[in-house]
């Protein structure tokens, strides 16, 4: 391997048991061969530490091990990051420690980006992977899933994260993106107050918001459906919703931020917003309350970006009066 690889390889995890060995077995059996492989501990106690640690000292050349101070539980997204901060490489590839990669993943999408200059971030089709488990019928209920985009487009910012918002379109899985490291720093990396989910959809936003995105039709890996993931988990607990309502809060206050003006996009979030504030009530189009809320959040954005702090203070004060008396 040269001195200085091509891709980075990110997989941090937490507790994933007997999945990690298969992970990390895939990106060995790559066909592509410029790579180096950051395992970031966030801080597990069923044994996948000593595994990793094994794993760096018997391939010193192509593997480091990480971990936080005082072996730390920090998140996702803090641990993403470290491994962005570490990574060499002018790629980087990120590897769930309970998905599996295909042989020719990092060699046909480094090819691809090298093609497309102009893309930060390059995705395909994700394969949900029931039959891992091999019980009866689990097989039966793999599949693709269709990214909804004409297939091998590059996707201009911000139509992409407008397509996101509006679920027109499946959010990639993480195991599934290749992404320029300078795109990543230059974005801050992975939002770090997101913890366990979302945390894929904030770092998808900014990038999207910022340059285009190249989606292609074909399938790099397997996404490992299992009720011991993080989206199961949250989902089992009833906090799905919760999560979401955060991110898009999160991401109205981002795009204030950074000045972001496009009507579509504000209204795919004001939207998307309503849809999870009122579940149900986005299939009334016509209901004269659904169109004035919508009126209403549209008006808030745009006297966000225009109005003073005090104001904008008072008129989120009354919002929150009015829907805590709707509920």
């Amino acid at each position: 391997m040269n001195s200085k690889p091509r891709v980075t390889v990110i997989m941090s995890f937490l507790n994933p048991g007997r999945f990690i060995e298969e992970a990390v077995d895939s990106v060995f059996l790559q066909s592509y061969r410029n790579w180096e492989l950051l395992l970031i501990d966030d801080g597990s106690v069923d044994g996948s530490s000593d595994f990793a640690r094994q794993c760096a000292d018997r391939n010193v050349e192509r593997v480091r091990y990480i971990e936080h101070p005082g072996h730390d539980n920090r998140g996702i997204s803090a641990s993403h990051n470290v491994g962005i901060r570490e990574a060499k490489g002018e790629f980087i590839a990120i590897l769930d420690a309970d998905d599996v990669w295909r042989p020719e993943k990092l060699e046909l999408q480094t090819a691809i980006l090298d093609s497309q200059p102009e893309a930060i971030m390059l995705y395909g089709k994700t394969y949900y992977w029931y039959g891992w488990n091999t019980q009866p019928g689990d097989g039966n209920r793999d599949h693709l899933i269709d990214s909804r985009i004409e297939p091998e487009s590059l996707i201009k910012p911000p139509s992409l994260l407008v397509k996101f918002l509006k679920e027109e379109t499946p959010i990639p899985c993480p195991s599934d993106i290749l992404v320029r490291r300078r795109g990543a720093i230059d974005v801050g990396g992975f939002e770090e107050s997101f913890h366990h989910i979302f945390t894929d959809q904030g770092f998808y936003s900014k990038l999207c918001l910022k340059w285009p995105v190249f989606v292609s039709d074909t399938n790099w890996s397997k996404y490992r459906k299992h009720p011991d993931s993080a989206v199961a988990r949250i989902k089992k607990a009833g906090q799905l919703r919760e999560s979401r309502q955060a991110y898009l809060t999160w991401l109205e206050s981002y795009l204030d931020k950074q000045g972001a003006s496009d009507m579509q996009l504000r209204r795919a979030l004001k939207i998307a917003k309503l849809k999870c504030r009122y579940p149900g009530l986005h299939r009334f189009r016509q209901h004269v309350r659904y169109r004035a809320l919508i009126a209403n959040e549209l008006l808030r954005s745009a006297a966000r970006q225009t109005l003073p702090g005090p104001v904008i203070r008072l008129l989120r004060e009354q919002s929150l009066n009015r829907v805590h008396r709707s509920n």
